[in-house]
């Protein structure tokens, strides 16, 4: 079974576990919308779940909408610096922060221009220290209806609580503030390291297509 996904900021474990456990085609051609996981993640911080987003160029007037895969990041703003002294701050003390911290500092020192070239940079790294492959797979254009595809976009929608219960893993803060399902798939590896593939292709995802 193969599902077509959206290319997100630092995606979400459930994102990661379909990755994990099945072929992907990427979603590159729809129009960007606002809140949504295209340009912001989740993560756990000493005050509780914290999000993380990226500013963008937005396009008004009579241009309206813009596609996905053609919005700007906002340099102007050091949101770079931000995200990473936030992450440094949240995790530098679960167990494998320091086992990764090389692999995704370069992220926030290199400029990117496009929103979806460096969510695609993200997942590439991520995939890397997980040791999983990389999908290649694009779409070549909009589809509403999907032909051999079964669509996973809608968990693209932050607004939008998914009603999973996923096995729950020691997290830095879960003594204040329980456990956080479903954050951004760095809450996993930085807290299971080299378990946290085993966690991934052992999610229950069987709702997804049910």
């Amino acid at each position: 079974m193969k599902f077509l996904l959206h290319p997100t900021y630092f995606p979400s474990i459930l994102h990661f576990g379909l990755l994990a456990q099945h072929d992907i085609t990427w979603e590159i051609w729809d129009n960007y919308q606002k809140q949504t996981y295209r340009n912001r993640c989740y993560i756990s911080t000493d005050q509780g779940k914290h999000m993380l987003s990226i500013p963008i160029k937005h396009v008004g007037g009579e241009q309206g909408r813009q596609l996905f895969k053609e919005v700007q990041l906002d340099n102007t703003y050091q949101w770079q610096r931000q995200h990473w002294r936030t992450l440094q701050t949240a995790y530098r003390t679960s167990p494998f922060f320091e086992y990764y911290e090389e692999d995704l500092m370069p992220l926030f020192e290199r400029e990117f221009e496009l929103l979806i070239d460096f969510n695609f940079e993200t997942i590439d790294v991520l995939c890397k220290c997980l040791q999983i492959e990389m999908p290649k797979d694009k779409s070549a254009s909009y589809q509403t209806h999907l032909t051999g595809l079964t669509d996973a976009r809608h968990l693209v929608n932050a607004k939008k609580e998914l009603l999973i219960s996923p096995e729950e893993y020691v997290q830095v803060f879960g003594d204040r503030h329980g456990f956080i399902g479903n954050l951004s798939v760095l809450d996993l590896l930085f807290n299971e390291g080299t378990s946290a593939l085993t966690y991934l292709e052992s999610l229950d995802i069987k709702f997804m297509y049910a």
